[in-house]
């Protein structure tokens, strides 16, 4: 027997469908190992000793470690088939520190699909644990650590932040200073003016053949009486064809945007949707910066659109070209696509939840509209004058739609404007002209889709971070979202002040950027981790040397109160439950002002049967009921003592082969068979009449 080790549960069924009987399928949840918080400064890392890290088993992997050595020692081959990605080689070569296994002759299996071919092509074709891609990750990890633990233990001290890192401090920054620019931002006003012919509007375009701004109200009434009654000539018409391409593949950023521009999906939300299509086999891997595809899935493409559309409405060979993944791409990863276009949406429809349908159906839709031919469009525009001044008018008429055959995302907005009614040498009068006022527009606040844009634009983090680093924000309270739109809290920009008043390199999108250069270079090109870690310290630990001496603390908030106790102010504190009211001797004087009193517990006449103590009224969401005072020790609730008897039904989970039970349906439904092993596995099927 082989044992397979994969990242997620979900994969284990389908992998081990594909591989048979002879090989055990298991999952690590995870990463099993991190860094300790031992040793100086609680870093798990021996700083002189070259950066040596410390590692430990997460204390919620014990078990699932302490079975993979079970496993590992009943089979004649372990193989690592971890997610293809420098987190995913790392838990590989943690699991084989683990597991006691040989990382020079370890098999490591790379799929960047969960189906039949890809598993199986991987296990053909398998490759050892790459140390480069290790080492980047654990160069990575230490940085954020040091980053990480150093800042946030000084942010809390000083300014009782909650956290700071590499890349959340400096996405915070993106958006205060985005803030700053809002609210700096001081409107012009300017004026536009239109004139109707026929019912059709053009827009003044020059005057004198060139641009025109037309600052205050009275300049724009002056054009307007001007040209009132005046005679136009159409001095110019011309029609040309434009094509309009298909939208690129997605990679993980440009997915997140568009789901949430279409969907108003979170970036957290859009991840979670995506890594379910994944483990089920019906989209490629969705941590990925590349935009290119597999040539198979090229051919596979020319095939569906030749033979459900036809030959026009098949894509260049230049442009095929142009698609195919190239060998330089990060891990050679493919953009996000269906593992086969045979899967259409409709068809996988029923096994989906609706937001995932949704999300699957975006994905389909863009990876096939992309190997498409471009939508032509004939565009007319047509040029008035008189007295110098110019109006163009513009219509757009389609006439090949090429990849809006298949794409819903997108809508063919056509401005026709009865074009063909207007001839070259025409003269004529304008119905009227109107002006219209209008003001200057500033930078928008960031939503989560244009923060996710910018963090790739400007290179901070990769396509992992960008969702846990904005609910990171989120839960912190750096950041509120109001109907989509980021805005900094004061929290959050008092501490975004102090760190780019003492950390001014580090805050800079240029130091994650090179970052990430550096940490792709010992992997690609073989560069020195100490040299890179060096780089660092050198930098960064005078810096918070001097802050931690340096960086005043927060002014206190008094009450006007004093405290009972000591006799000291009391001041107003803020933590994740809200404000309170405290003495400022704190830590030496601990006492904190009720907000409110509590209520004595009603007690019953009633013993509780376990432990002897009465029985108290207590409150839920249904009413009122008994249970026991010495709660949480004890947890007697009368009315819930005996168990309900669990009956076996004679067949197994065909999901996952453990035994299925009959549960009752609620609301006079009929009863039913689910698999015993709810939740992680939620098979149920209804009880067939011959059953009963």
């Amino acid at each position: 027997m082989k044992l397979v080790i994969v990242e997620s549960p979900t994969k284990c069924h389908t992998i081990k469908k594909f591989l048979g009987d002879d090989y055990l399928v298991m999952a690590s949840k995870g990463h099993i190992r991190d860094l300790a918080t031992s040793g100086k400064g609680g870093l798990g890392v021996d700083i002189p000793n070259s950066f040596k890290p410390t590692y430990i088993v997460n204390k919620d992997k014990n078990k699932i470690v302490a079975d993979l050595i079970k496993a590992k020692n009943k089979a004649d081959e372990v193989l690592l088939a971890t997610d293809p990605d420098r987190e995913g080689e790392a838990i590989s070569w943690h699991l084989a520190s683990v597991l006691g296994l040989d990382v020079k002759t370890t098999k490591r299996l790379e799929f960047h699909e969960i189906t039949r071919k890809a598993v199986l092509h991987a296990l053909e074709n398998p490759r050892t644990i790459d140390m480069d891609l290790v080492s980047s990750q654990e160069t990575r990890r230490i940085i954020d650590r040091i980053m990480g633990f150093e800042l946030s233990t000084l942010l809390k001290k000083k300014i009782h932040s909650l956290s700071a890192g590499r890349v959340q401090s400096v996405a915070l920054k993106l958006i205060t200073d985005r803030e700053n620019e809002v609210k700096a931002f001081v409107p012009q006003e300017y004026y536009s003016i239109s004139a109707y012919f026929k019912g059709c509007e053009a827009k003044l375009y020059s005057y004198l053949n060139e641009d025109i701004t037309i600052k205050t109200e009275q300049e724009a009434e002056e054009i307007v009486d001007l040209l009132t009654n005046k005679e136009f000539l159409i001095t110019s018409k011309k029609k040309s064809i434009r094509n309009v391409e298909p939208k690129p593949p997605f990679r993980t950023s440009s997915l997140q945007q568009e789901a949430f521009n279409r969907f108003h999906f979170s970036t957290k939300s859009t991840q979670k949707y995506a890594q379910k299509l994944f483990e089920l086999g019906l989209i490629t891997y969705i941590r990925t910066e590349g935009i290119g595809y597999a040539e198979e899935f090229i051919q596979q493409g020319k095939e569906y659109v030749a033979m459900n559309f036809g030959k026009q409405y098949m894509q260049s060979e230049k442009v095929y070209n142009e698609l195919q993944t190239k060998e330089n791409n990060t891990l050679a990863h493919e953009a996000i696509r269906p593992t086969s276009l045979e899967n259409t949406p409709k068809q996988v429809m029923e096994s989906l939840d609706n937001n995932s349908y949704k999300l699957y159906r975006l994905i389909y839709e863009r990876s096939l509209a992309s190997l498409m031919a471009p939508k032509k469009e004939e565009v007319c525009v047509i040029f008035f004058e008189t007295s110098g001044y110019k109006f163009k008018l513009e219509g757009v008429k389609t006439i090949f739609d090429g990849y809006l055959k298949i794409s819903s995302n997108e809508k063919d907005e056509e401005k026709d404007n009865n074009i063909d009614q207007f001839a070259e040498n025409d003269v004529l009068k304008a119905e009227k002209i109107l002006k219209e006022q209008h003001f200057t527009k500033g930078p928008t606040r960031y939503n989560e889709a244009k923060l996710v844009k910018m963090m790739e634009d400007v290179k901070i983090g990769r396509p992992s971070t960008y969702a846990p680093t904005i609910s990171t924000l989120l839960e912190r309270e750096y950041v509120k979202s109001e109907k989509g739109v980021l805005y900094p809290t004061d929290q959050g920009i008092l501490t975004i002040e102090r760190l780019s008043s003492y950390f001014p390199e580090f805050m800079d999108t240029s130091f994650t950027a090179k970052m990430e250069k550096d940490l792709d270079d010992i992997h690609l090109l073989d560069g020195s981790r100490e040299k890179v870690l060096n780089n660092f310290y050198v930098e960064f630990e005078p810096l918070y040397e001097k802050a931690l001496k340096e960086m005043p603390g927060l002014e206190l908030n008094f009450s006007g109160n004093i405290c009972p106790i000591c006799g000291k102010n009391l001041v107003f504190r803020k933590s994740q439950y809200g404000v309170f009211e405290a003495c400022s001797g704190f830590p030496n004087c601990k006492y904190v002002v009720k907000t409110k009193e509590e209520k004595p517990l009603e007690i019953s006449d009633e013993i509780c049967p376990r432990c002897g103590k009465h029985l108290v009224v207590r409150k839920s969401l249904h009413g009122e009921f008994l249970a026991c005072s010495g709660f949480p020790s004890c947890r007697y609730i009368k009315g819930q003592e005996e168990k309900k008897e669990v009956i076996y039904a004679d067949k197994l989970c065909p999901k996952c082969s453990s035994p299925l039970i009959i549960k009752k349906g609620k609301r006079g439904k009929s009863d039913f068979l689910a698999c015993s092993k709810f939740p992680s596995c939620r098979y149920i099927e209804t009880i067939k009449e011959e059953e009963k």
